[in-house]
């Protein structure tokens, strides 16, 4: 019926909690197919796949290697998906009570892509305001951590996520969808974790969001935007390379 896939990296405090909450939420587990697609956790994060696993086993969970990257790990989870409805989620976004059955319901009425409306679990200021606005269909409003649904077949049309770019995966998806106008927001609260925001700063954060927006949407290429990620990161591009070699 349905193939979740989530893309992890030492993630061992939170994924087994995360597959426990998917499966209290849905409303037929069964029918479910729970990929892991591990990017090279140097963690317990495979082994508390695999416990899981086992204290359900009437569930079918699978764990898959792949190269780190998030749309490497999303697109390889593609490829392992029994299903032909795809379910991206990014580790720390929790999809609401009878998430599935919602799904399933917006593509039976024609929406063969979208995703949930969102909230920080957070009660700063800002970030209520952000989630109050994803409720609507623009563009602007869209992000990965709203998840994001969508049919085997449309996914394979518009060619799924793109595995060269460092950065961007899921807003280029996302503008692939609304270029042919092909997108929904199911409007029941997904809710995702601040952590980012608090280690950062809110404003700080979002004016970091804000610039690459900007800069996408006046021409800079993913190179470019990867370029002004990594300087805001005080990292430098060849040490990166450095670390991948």
């Amino acid at each position: 019926m349905m193939s979740i896939i989530i893309p992890v990296l030492n993630e061992e405090h939170g994924i087994f909690n995360l597959l426990e909450l998917l499966k209290d939420r849905a409303s037929d587990p069964q029918k479910l197919e729970f990929i892991v697609v591990d990017g090279g956790s140097i963690d317990n994060t495979v082994s508390e796949v695999q416990r899981f696993s086992s204290s359900f086993q009437d569930l079918t969970v699978k764990c898959v290697d792949s190269a780190k990257g998030r749309g490497v790990q999303l697109h390889n989870g593609s490829l392992a998906a029994s299903h032909d409805i795809f379910y991206f989620l990014h580790a720390d976004s929790h999809p609401p009570k009878d998430f599935d059955s919602y799904i399933l319901k917006a593509i039976a009425a024609g929406h063969p892509a979208g995703c949930f409306r969102m909230r920080f679990r957070s009660w700063h200021w800002w970030l209520i305001i952000i989630g109050w606005f994803s409720r609507f269909s623009w563009k602007a409003s869209r992000g990965g951590d709203q998840s994001q649904y969508i049919t085997r077949e449309l996914y394979h049309q518009i060619g799924g996520y793109d595995t060269t770019v460092p950065i961007y995966e899921d807003y280029l998806l996302i503008n692939k969808l609304y270029e042919i106008d092909t997108y929904h927001v199911i409007q029941k609260w997904l809710t995702t974790s601040a952590r980012r925001y608090e280690e950062v700063g809110v404003l700080k954060l979002q004016w970091f969001y804000l610039t690459i927006y900007w800069k996408k949407r006046s021409g800079s290429s993913i190179d470019e935007i990867y370029e002004y990620y990594l300087k805001w990161c005080g990292v430098s591009k060849d040490a990166v390379e450095q670390v991948s070699d």
